[in-house]
């Protein structure tokens, strides 16, 4: 297995050139997408949930334009970490619900998460990951060839506890034998936590983690639920 990341899949993005020899066709490789706080632990949430499908999309715009197709789906996004103004659901796991979401196509709009989703539309699989099922993506990797561990970050730019949870798969494929290719994938792996309570101080201690608990007092919760590693046994596929 060969395995790179890339930091920052949005509109202002870091996306370091693949190794020379790295598949030019995507099809090829397995992404890993990575958005901490909040869009994979969200979804991965919801999924658990018993969700029927997730559309990612990049704005409220297009969520509506789906919406008007599909009209028993969610719209479910976020601007400014608030749920949009007519929106079904945000960006909180909170809100996911199995009462809420059972069955049900969520169109998903957040800012960074989306568009990290959207970036990979084009690889053979599309994996959620996040603390909250490090191990259940770790099983869903075995037997694949080429990773891409895609951090969605934050605007566009870097957020460490994208990378620390990118690292500590990297971590886990390298211990198996995995190759891990490029100066981000290094990186990553240099900030990878060692364990649950390593994971729950990294993120608390976010910059991101702190945004969020600034605006508004009930995403204190959400925060505490993405520091949480492996409170779900599944990895789930979009």
């Amino acid at each position: 297995m060969r395995v790179r990341a890339e930091f920052a899949p949005g509109p202002l993005p870091r996306r370091a050139a693949p190794p020379r020899d790295w598949p030019r066709d995507p099809r090829t490789t397995t992404a890993v997408v990575i958005d901490v706080l909040r869009a994979t632990t969200t979804l991965s949430v919801a999924l658990d949930n018993g969700a029927r499908a997730v559309i990612p999309v990049a704005s409220p715009e297009a969520a509506l334009a789906i919406r008007a197709r599909e009209p028993g789906a969610l719209l479910c996004g976020e601007r400014q970490g608030l749920r949009i103004p007519g929106f079904d659901l945000g960006n909180s796991p909170a809100e996911y619900a199995a009462e809420v979401v059972a069955n049900r196509t969520l169109i998903f709009a957040s800012t960074n998460g989306s568009l990290a989703l959207l970036a990979a539309a084009g690889c053979r699989r599309r994996l959620l990951a996040a603390f909250v099922n490090v191990a259940a993506v770790l099983r869903a990797l075995a037997g694949e060839r080429f990773v891409l561990l895609l951090c969605a970050g934050k605007e566009g730019r870097f957020a460490i506890e994208d990378a620390a949870c990118a690292g500590m798969i990297a971590a886990a494929l390298a211990a198996r034998g995995a190759s891990i290719e490029g100066g981000a994938a290094r990186a990553a792996l240099a900030l990878a936590p060692r364990d649950a309570t390593a994971v729950r101080t990294l993120v608390q201690g976010a910059s991101h983690a702190r945004t969020l608990r600034a605006l508004h007092a009930s995403f204190a919760g959400d925060v505490q639920r993405c520091a949480t590693l492996d409170g779900i046994d599944r990895a789930f596929e979009i």
